[in-house]
């Protein structure tokens, strides 16, 4: 995997890790449990039937079982990222982590087998008899040149997919990479003069598939920590003398001269400013050593200004990151039921990725880069890792190429629609959430954490500031960096605080308070007493003064009250109301709910605008609005008072034109079903269920996003806090680190560039 910049904590990794359900993964039954009959089917004496059908037919399996979406991921822990052979036991939170990401990319379900045994025949029969378990296998971490004879030995013995990601993940990225790296050039793939640092597993499958692709074998040099690899030269493996070259050149230096291509895979500092100088015109540069590159992008620009550059780190431009590849391959394999993984199908992706790369990029892949709109080019030659499109393009690329090949079990006849099926399969708001972290430190804002003295809120401006989305404000005491001290912090004294009994700023906060609000009834020694005894009050006015970009606060006290200071300071939006919304995100479905914080019994005109923010709101998480306005009652049906305001604000709505659905009065059942919407309201204005729930009254949407946290077993995030003129979110007193640091970030995120006050 490419490495991150992001930062944090060794207790924070351990938290996260330990905290709730220990792990990261469980296991969630797909059919419901509730009764004995259900039992009964699920197991005995049901169960028997789909067994015989097996057994008649293994194909069924595919149909009858998880099998078809189910991919083991498999290391004997001898190669564990960059720490080396740790065991088979220590590699389990990666390889739990690796089946994270595959059901979090592409909706492939997966589950870590770690093997105990550095035995490379042991290792081999073990994962071979799991083949009936499957629908295919992830080999991860394992060291080379094992790693070789096991995937090879694997792949005769099984008829499903082996892929060993640390070889062919990065390959497939860094192929992507080099097609446009070419095609920004002007060269073709057969006239380049490649050198590859570096001769490990990754290295190999990297010279091994652009040789596939079209790489002249003469015209590649392979270095390892010796050297050159050259022909007759006698400490090499078999795997290494695949790749010998007849040359006279011995070091890397003297290979690099005049060469295209730089693909490094070894280790930090490999590649000196004096080797990039000697290479040819517009030199390619792919430093992927982790966690450190071989040359930062910075050195290897000084020397060569022409060059083009990429990396495994996200903070620099061109990231080789090999989650834009493994889930959706493994995706599009599975949908065809493929019996492997071949050079067809890898080339496909790598095609798919760099075609992706040239197109436009949407809206909400430029919110990852700081709200850049970013084109391809020099600094963008792959694909951003949350591009949205990544799962139908990718995934159907390898599905074809698997069909063209002959190795698909089941060919997909309508190719339109499985690209359909596939943007349908997942959420586009968990992309969209990880959009919000990526632009937050793309473009860092300065966070004002009201309640600077809680525990809970040190540790969450603690990981707001590792983590680099921006700087953490602390508005509290003097204690403040005592209390950083007793949580672990080293250097107390980088965290800022902001203390209403002696910052200078604390004039200018009454005197903006008292301007607000001295015609109506407040003496300015209210507003001093605000100032000094209110967290709340000092820390909107330090937000409305400059002092910040965006505020969160709540923790200690109901939202109402805190609502109720905030408010004091901020105004609202011109032209509309604070309201509350609640992000429900379930496993294939996002939903919003409003208001769930702040207008009792909204007006019709209120229940317009919460409709029109709303919809605004969706669009920025990546979902095409359908309002509904719920009721008990469908379109008059039963009978039932109280819904005057509801068909107002549908009048309303179809009075101006609105570039979004909506339709109500209606139940949650029908809002939600769009096959009875179908069935017995063909009337209906909406193209399918509505994702939009703007409720009657804030009794109805309070409740509803409680029930559905506390029973529902979807996540839910909020309320997140619309219609202030100035960010601020406002948590709920139950709201642990984590959600602290999402309301942060969303708050960061909807920040406008500010002038910080003086004085």
């Amino acid at each position: 995997m490419s490495e991150s910049n992001v930062k944090f904590s060794e207790a924070e990794a351990i938290d996260f890790h330990a905290r709730g359900r220990p792990g990261k993964i469980e296991i969630i039954a797909s059919k419901p449990m509730a009764t004995q009959r259900d039992l009964s089917l699920a197991y005995s004496p049901g169960v028997a039937v789909p067994v015989r059908a097996i057994a008649e037919d293994p194909g069924r399996a595919y149909e009858l079982t998880a099998k078809g979406n189910l991919v083991a991921v498999i290391s004997n822990g001898t190669a564990i990222l960059g720490l080396g052979n740790l065991g088979a036991l220590a590699s389990k939170p990666v390889m739990e982590g690796k089946a994270v990401l595959f059901k979090r990319f592409a909706d492939v379900d997966s589950i870590d087998i770690e093997v105990d045994t550095e035995d490379c025949q042991k290792f081999i029969d073990a994962v071979a008899l799991l083949a009936p378990s499957f629908g295919g296998i992830n080999l991860e971490d394992i060291a080379a040149p094992d790693c070789f004879e096991i995937e090879q030995a694997l792949k005769e013995r099984m008829n499903i997919p082996v892929f060993h990601d640390d070889q062919h993940g990065t390959a497939i990225i860094t192929a992507a990479g080099l097609i446009n790296a070419c095609y920004l050039t002007g060269r073709s793939l057969g006239d380049l003069t490649v050198v590859v640092n570096g001769a490990g597993a990754a290295a190999i499958a990297c010279t091994a598939l652009i040789k596939a692709m079209g790489v002249r074998g003469d015209r590649v040099i392979m270095c390892d920590r010796k050297g050159v690899i050259y022909k007759g030269r006698a400490d090499v493996d078999q795997w290494k003398s695949a790749h010998a070259a007849d040359t006279d050149a011995r070091t890397l230096t003297d290979a690099l001269q005049g060469a295209d291509v730089f693909l490094g895979l070894s280790a930090a500092g490999a590649l000196k400013p004096e080797m990039v100088a000697g290479m040819a015109r517009e030199p390619i540069i792919f430093a992927m050593a982790n966690p450190d590159p071989e040359i930062t992008p910075p050195e290897a620009r000084a020397a060569r200004p022409d060059a083009i550059i990429a990396t495994g780190r996200s903070d620099y431009p061109n990231q080789v990151n090999n989650v834009l590849g493994f889930p959706f391959i493994f995706r599009g394999a599975l949908d065809v039921r493929a019996t492997a993984i071949n050079d067809e199908m890898k080339i496909a992706a790598a095609n798919a990725l760099a075609e992706l790369a040239r197109e436009a990029v949407p809206e909400e892949v430029a919110a990852a880069y700081g709200g850049q709109t970013h084109s391809f080019g020099r600094e963008y030659i792959i694909p951003a890792p949350f591009d949205p499109r990544l799962m139908e393009v990718v995934a159907s690329a390898v599905a074809e190429a698997a069909m063209r090949s002959g190795c698909a079990q089941k060919p997909i006849e309508d190719m339109s629609a499985y690209r359909q099926q596939l943007r349908a399969r997942l959420n586009p708001t968990v992309a969209v959430m990880s959009l919000a972290y990526e632009a937050a430190r793309s473009s860092p804002k300065r966070v004002l954490f009201a309640e600077g003295e809680e525990p809970n809120v040190l540790r969450a401006a603690i990981a707001f500031k590792e983590a680099g989305y921006g700087t953490p404000v602390l508005v509290g005491r003097e204690e403040v960096h005592d209390l950083l001290k007793s949580l672990g912090v080293d250097k107390p004294q980088e965290y800022e605080v902001l203390n209403s009994r002696n910052s200078p700023m604390v004039g200018r906060a009454v005197d903006y308070i008292y301007d607000k609000h001295q015609r109506h009834g407040l003496l300015r020694r209210e507003v001093e007493r605000m100032v000094n005894q209110d967290r709340n009050t000092f820390a909107a006015a330090m937000l409305a003064l400059g002092e910040g970009d965006a505020m969160i606060t709540g923790t200690t006290r109901p939202f109402s009250q805190s609502l109720r200071q905030v408010r004091v300071v901020i105004d609202n939006e011109p032209g509309t109301i604070p309201f509350g919304i609640n992000i429900i995100v379930g496993r294939h479905h996002t939903v919003l709910i409003a208001d769930t914080a702040v207008t009792e019994r909204p007006t019709a005109e209120q229940l317009a605008a919460i409709a029109m923010r709303s919809s605004a709101f969706a669009r920025r998480m990546g979902l095409e609005p359908r309002v509904a306005f719920i009721s008990y009652t469908t379109f008059g049906n039963p009978p039932g008072t109280h819904i005057e305001d509801l068909r107002g604000a549908v009048k309303l709505l179809d009075g101006i034109h609105c570039d979004f659905e909506y339709e109500g009065e209606m139940g949650p059942d029908v809002a939600l079903n769009y096959d009875m919407q179908q069935r017995f309201y063909p009337f209906s204005r909406l193209t399918g269920p509505a994702n939009i729930l703007v409720m009657p009254g804030l009794q109805s949407a309070n409740l509803s996003a409680k029930l559905l946290r506390e029973l529902g077993g979807e996540s839910v995030l909020g309320p997140y806090i619309l219609g202030l003129e100035l960010p601020v979110q406002i948590a709920p007193m139950t709201a642990s680190a984590s959600d602290l640091v999402t309301l942060a970030v969303l708050a960061a995120g909807s920040a406008k560039e500010r002038v910080r006050a003086v004085g």
